[in-house]
């Protein structure tokens, strides 16, 4: 698979034509891939794409994958910023998620990548189960704080169709995830991570100053990206594709010098829609300027009828030629996007 990897970087050379100031592996569990297999899509990247001087290079991993060698090896490598799956601080929740760390090895794993030199790391929790009741949704957020974790995602669970964790709900064996809950944890958080001295820059994330994730911003912001590997999605700026699901059918695809993937090209409303989306979910908000110059002064005249009533309730606030979501908008982002759609 690294090798077909390192053949579609070859294959898919000339996608972007833009300086590359990102790298992130995840997608999957990529902290099982060996430090050389790493190494070598790195270096295949690096010797065919235009690259800032000072490239952010993530790596997602679990807890249970760190360990010193493993960190040494990163580093050696020229990752530059971990995103570690915790999930939470409490076994119980874990067990309920079927992760396969511990508390344990969660708190372990913080201290041990502090101590091979990585301080650019983001840690993932999840709130919203029925095992989180609000007071260990604070310690979770604490024990983050304590950790000295300059950015953290929190998402709420979601049960997604067709999932081991949907049948066991519908057979009753375990509870169902409650909306309110969900609704009021993540109250919860914007408060506290308010407190805390963290920008909410995003519905889900949350970072001290200076500490955003530059890559994830760049799919806020609209920039190119290419992704590689089964089921990595790509966008040049007008268009978006993706590769192939299947390892069997990818890896032959890559082997005969194509790469298996489906397009679509975005009309101009699409593209309007998805800044519409991507927009209100940042702290910056949507520019209204910007939709003049790319779209006209028509359309932003449509958003503003399409948003007078959220501006009336609270739940956008107009400043500075932007629409910016409350804190009350922000627990209905996706609905309120969607009515602003054209």
């Amino acid at each position: 698979m690294v090798y077909a990897i390192c053949k579609e970087v070859l294959l898919q050379r000339t996608y972007i034509n833009e300086k590359i100031d990102t790298i992130y592996f995840g997608g999957g569990t990529p902290s099982l891939l060996s430090g050389e297999n790493l190494k070598a899509i790195l270096d295949k990247v690096q010797e065919l794409f235009s690259f800032d001087a000072n490239p952010e290079i993530t790596l997602e991993a679990n807890p249970d994958d760190i360990n010193e060698k493993s960190l040494q090896q990163w580093k050696a490598i020229g990752i530059n910023r971990l995103s570690i799956g915790v999930q939470s601080f409490f076994d119980e929740d874990l067990q309920w998620m079927n992760r396969a760390h511990n508390t344990s090895q969660a708190l372990q794993c913080i201290k041990l990548a502090r101590a091979n030199g990585f301080t650019n790391i983001t840690i993932d929790l999840i709130y919203g189960t029925p095992t989180l009741s609000d007071e260990k949704w604070q310690q979770n957020f604490e024990t983050a704080v304590s950790l000295h974790i300059p950015h953290i995602s929190c998402y709420a669970l979601t049960v997604e169709p067709k999932t081991a964790l949907e049948k066991m709900i519908a057979q009753q064996k375990i509870e169902n995830v409650d909306a309110g809950t969900q609704s009021r944890q993540f109250e919860l958080l914007m408060q506290w991570t308010e407190e805390a001295g963290y920008e909410h820059y995003e519905i889900s994330n949350f970072a001290k100053p200076g500490h955003r994730s530059r890559h994830n911003s760049s799919y806020w912001q609209g920039k190119q990206y290419l992704g590689l590997g089964p089921s990595a999605h790509s966008f040049d700026g007008s268009s978006r594709q993706w590769n192939v699901a299947n390892n069997t059918l990818y890896l032959k695809s890559i082997e005969q010098n194509t790469v298996p993937f489906e397009k679509e090209v975005l009309t101009t409303t699409q593209q309007l829609n998805e800044y519409i989306m991507t927009s209100l979910r940042t702290m910056e908000g949507l520019s209204l300027q910007f939709v003049i110059a790319k779209w006209g002064a028509g359309t932003t005249d449509k958003i503003m009828l399409a948003s007078k009533k959220y501006l009336t309730e609270g739940m956008i606030l107009e400043k500075d030629q932007h629409l910016i979501l409350t804190k009350k908008g922000k627990l209905f982002a996706d609905g309120i996007a969607a009515e602003l759609f054209t």
